[in-house]
């Protein structure tokens, strides 16, 4: 007959473990990139805890935009937002901004192409109660990344995509705006 010694901590702890919901652990990026940028606030699984930041495709100037690790030097990953316009604008190549241009696209449905405010797929709405960011036509819709990352040379990237709010963990549709010239 096996005897077991239950301790007052150890009832607790087994109660604790049963009435507390089961949340992954959130861990915060280290940034490293100096300059105005739009990133997950999780580090969601970045390998080396650089963090998702937006990026365009490839080296340098794309049209394409995806989620890529935060480098500490690469200028493709400088963004910035304007609460008075909406826009998500390249910090780097002028007269730039993020669209939802493809929305057919499931891959790359977000790039980057003239400014232009009165465009609703270039309208964005940033919440800072929630950190969520949404087309402002389309407040439902979060943007947010695809859960498979890919290999991007020494970093890695993710497809960047917008989808129901409501179906999201928070590690995927809470987004830090740092802007650095303030």
């Amino acid at each position: 007959m096996t005897t077991y010694i239950l301790t007052h901590s150890s009832i607790l702890a087994a109660l604790f473990g049963l009435i507390t919901p089961h949340a992954s652990l959130a861990e915060a990026p280290r940034i490293q990139t100096v300059g105005p940028i739009v990133h997950l606030k999780d580090n969601l699984n970045e390998d080396a805890k650089l963090g998702w930041c937006i990026d365009t495709e490839g080296r340098g100037l794309s049209d394409q935009l995806q989620a890529h690790s935060c480098k500490p030097n690469g200028d493709d990953v400088l963004f910035a937002f304007s609460a008075d316009t909406g826009t998500i604008a390249s910090a780097t190549f002028d007269n730039l901004c993020m669209a939802y241009n493809a929305p057919e696209d499931a891959v790359n449905p977000f790039g980057l192409i003239a400014c232009d405010a009165a465009d609703p797929n270039q309208v964005f709405a940033y919440d800072t109660d929630s950190m969520q960011i949404h087309l402002a036509s389309a407040p439902t819709q979060c943007l947010t990344v695809a859960e498979t990352i890919d290999d991007a040379g020494p970093y890695q990237s993710r497809d960047l995509i917008l989808a129901a709010c409501d179906g999201l963990e928070a590690s995927f549709k809470e987004w830090v705006i740092k802007d650095y010239s303030k």
